[in-house]
């Protein structure tokens, strides 16, 4: 009898049905990696998106901070340190020193409001239950008082919440870390990146640091004059709450076009609670300091900023308020500027490589003719 260990040994040689060496397939599976992936990608910016939101505002941060110090360092040639630590004191002693000495008189300010635009508010559904517009004033005060008590709720909310507090003090130490060493986290996003597209890629890195540090010089340079014009005429013409209305205008102009709007409403409402003389006064300080912002300093800086169109910039704040909330709102601006630069890099690339249309390169005379 034949010892079982003397048969021969068979291999199989053909390929199993797990085994997928036709190139087909190896393709088709490169090509479905890559969409799971993206779906994967996306999944987790969807579920990621405050902490990434918080994170973006770091940065915001960080260009305000980054574009002080360039500003000091053009003045006085000193350490970029050095300018980084003024720029960091100023900023602490200016809203230090406007809480100290303004604090108790904000804080009774904005209880004021709270209750003038509630009374604003029950007499303006009176009048429109009056003419028929609206159901009767019995039936609006307690959607009124609902709504105008959120405001209360809110702000009391936004004063005592550890979690809002923490949220903003983990953006002013992103946005401090970033500031003082720049480059430490801009080599870190150029390890990510493969080795043959890191010079496209620190161009456009630049590019976006230098549009969001224009962008945000402009937006303060708006938020200081709109604040401070508004607090004086509004003093001057016998406004109610100027002080707390002037820091309210300022605050909402970071938020263009619906910042605006919103201080708008909130400082004619005040001015008629005191009085129709002061109500027309409101008004015509309104339209007055948004006339010269938008008619006059706004042309002024956008030359040296980013050009938006209005239809954009509204369009992607009502977008991103409705999926992200109010710091979606307050950060839809500087997203689409960091989008509209990274497509305009994109598209000069393309044209470097000589796709002038979307049907494939361009010939020579079409680039002749738009060149000259």
């Amino acid at each position: 009898m034949a010892d079982p260990q003397d048969a021969p040994v068979h291999v199989t040689q053909a390929p199993g049905p797990n085994e997928m060496r036709d190139p087909v397939m190896r393709a088709e599976l490169r090509r479905a990696s890559v969409w799971f992936g993206l779906a994967i990608a996306t999944a987790m910016v969807v579920l990621l998106i405050q902490p990434l939101l918080l994170i973006f505002a770091g940065l915001v941060v960080a260009s305000m901070l980054d574009g002080g110090a360039r500003l000091i360092r053009r003045a006085v040639p000193i350490p970029r340190a050095l300018a980084l630590t003024i720029v960091v004191i100023g900023v602490v002693a200016f809203i230090g020193g406007v809480f100290y000495l303004t604090g108790v008189e904000i804080a009774a300010q904005a209880e004021q409001l709270r209750a003038t635009l509630e009374v604003q508010a029950m007499r303006l559904s009176g009048w429109l239950s009056e003419l028929g517009l609206m159901p009767a004033a019995s039936d609006m005060s307690g959607l009124a008082q609902q709504a105008l008590g959120s405001v209360g709720r809110v702000t009391s909310l936004i004063g005592g919440a550890i979690g809002a507090i923490a949220s903003f003090v983990l953006v002013l130490v992103i946005g401090l870390f970033v500031a003082m060493e720049p480059r430490l986290y801009e080599r870190g996003l150029q390890w990510m990146v493969p080795m043959a597209s890191r010079d496209q890629f620190a161009i456009t890195v630049a590019r976006m640091a230098r549009t969001m540090r224009i962008l945000l010089a402009g937006r303060l340079l708006g938020m200081v004059f709109e604040g401070i014009v508004t607090w004086i005429l509004l003093e001057l013409a016998g406004v109610p709450m100027a002080l707390l209305l002037g820091i309210l205008t300022g605050m909402l102009a970071f938020i263009p076009n619906i910042g605006a709007f919103i201080s708008g409403v909130l400082m004619v409402a005040v001015g008629f609670s005191a009085g129709p003389s002061e109500g027309l006064w409101a008004i015509a300080i309104y339209f007055g300091v948004q006339t010269f912002d938008g008619y006059v300093l706004l042309p002024l800086v956008a030359r040296r900023t980013v050009d938006m169109p209005p239809a954009l910039t509204v369009s992607s704040q009502i977008l991103m308020s409705t999926l992200f909330g109010f710091l979606g709102l307050a950060l839809a601006d500087p997203i689409v500027a960091m989008i509209k630069v990274a497509l305009e890099r994109r598209s000069e690339q393309a044209v470097a490589a000589g796709f002038g249309s979307d049907d494939g390169p361009a010939t020579a005379p079409a680039q002749d003719e738009a060149q000259a």
